[in-house]
Formats: structure tokens, sequence, C-alpha cells
């Protein structure tokens, strides 16, 4: 049983809570992509975040009985440990959204649902994010593909004019996204908070990303 807590979820054990996700998903609730991005903001951030934390922020309604909620929690569980350890070893990977195609054609992938739901990780501890990117440019360069993807998708407001991403560009932002969540995941480890960042993580202190409103629909 040990083992099967710790074992990342299969493709369709991720089908399976993504139809979950999908049949109890309110306007502003994530999906499995934007679940995925939130867990891996946390994972990778200056502070753990508890069970207890991030739970509220993914599930919303009551499960139909004990055994859909302990499969469920299970799943989440395992999507949330695997991610450290696919950073260690280097297997870590996005999960996105597929834009629809026409039949035939190779599928088309979008990060909006992973960087809203990264947004909503770095928002769960925003005042120690946001004390660190105020002084400290290489957290803000590390960051750099997801926040132009972020921008790109219409997730992040930005007062600077940033051009649209070429289809190329945008793809090379996806392939960088591995790379720079390894890269703030190490920064943290090598730059833990200290005395003077904003650390304090309750509701009052926290402040939220500048995100567009609305929910992008799969």
């Amino acid at each position: 049983m040990a083992s099967d807590w710790l074992a990342s979820p299969d493709d369709s054990e991720l089908e399976e809570l993504d139809h979950f996700l999908r049949a109890h998903a309110g306007d502003e609730d994530m999906l499995l992509d934007g679940v995925h991005g939130f867990l891996t903001a946390l994972a990778i951030g200056p502070a753990p975040a508890k069970p207890e934390e991030w739970l509220p922020e993914i599930l919303h309604a009551p499960f139909s009985d004990a055994e859909e909620g302990e499969r469920v929690l299970t799943l989440l569980a395992r999507l949330n440990d695997a991610i450290a350890p696919e950073l260690e070893t280097g297997s870590y990977e996005p999960i996105l959204g597929e834009l629809d195609v026409e039949d035939g054609a190779p599928p088309v992938f979008t990060a909006r649902g992973w960087c809203e739901g990264f947004s909503r990780g770095i928002d769960l501890r925003a005042p120690s994010w946001e004390g660190r990117l105020g002084h400290d440019a290489q957290l803000m360069e590390l960051l750099s593909p997801i926040i132009a993807l972020a921008i790109d998708d219409g997730v992040f407001e930005s007062d600077g004019d940033f051009a649209p991403l070429g289809e190329e560009d945008y793809d090379e932002c996806l392939a960088q996204i591995p790379d720079a969540v390894g890269a703030v995941a190490e920064y943290w480890r090598t730059h833990p908070l200290e005395d003077g960042d904003f650390a304090r993580h309750d509701a009052g202190a926290r402040t939220p990303p500048r995100r567009r409103g609305g929910r992008w629909v799969h």
C-alpha cells in the first residue's frame, strides 16, 4: 500500500482525476493542468504547504461517497508527492492542456491552465515570492519562460508591450518549463527565506498577482 501511495499516477489515473475535476469544476476551479501547475509552484517555492492549505484550493464540492473521496485524495497526494522526485531525476514534465484541432492534425498544447495554476501557487505564498522578486532579478530571470507563456496566454497582465509569441517561440518556452521549474527549486534551496523577507503566510498578508479575470475553458 505504501509503494502504491508514493507512485506517480499513470496515464489512466491522470485521466480518472481529470474526469473527476471536470465533472465538479465551477467557473473559477482548476482542471488537471492547473492543479499540476499549482502544486508545482508550492513544491518548488520558498515554504512548503500542507494538504490542509492546498486541498481547499482544488476541491470545492463534497464527494459522492467515502470511496470516491479516498480515491481522489490519494491521486492528488500522489500527484503532489511525485513532483520533487521527478525534479531530482530530471523526469518532470508539466501537464498541459490541448486545444481543439481538425481531425488528423497533430495535437497543439497550451500552458494557459498550467500557468494559471502556477500563479495561484505563488499567490498562496505571495509575500515571500514578491518580497524576493522585488530585489533579486535572478529569480525573475529563472521564471522568464513561464512569465512569457503566462503573458502570451493572458494569465498575467504586464505594464510593458510584449509582442505575441510566434508558434516556434511558444513551443520553445513550453520546452523550457522543466528546466525553469528545476532552476527555481534550486534557487529556493540555495537562497532560503531570511529574516528580511516577507515570510508571513496569513491570509491578511497575501497580495494576489496581477491575473486576468475569468477562466479559460479547454
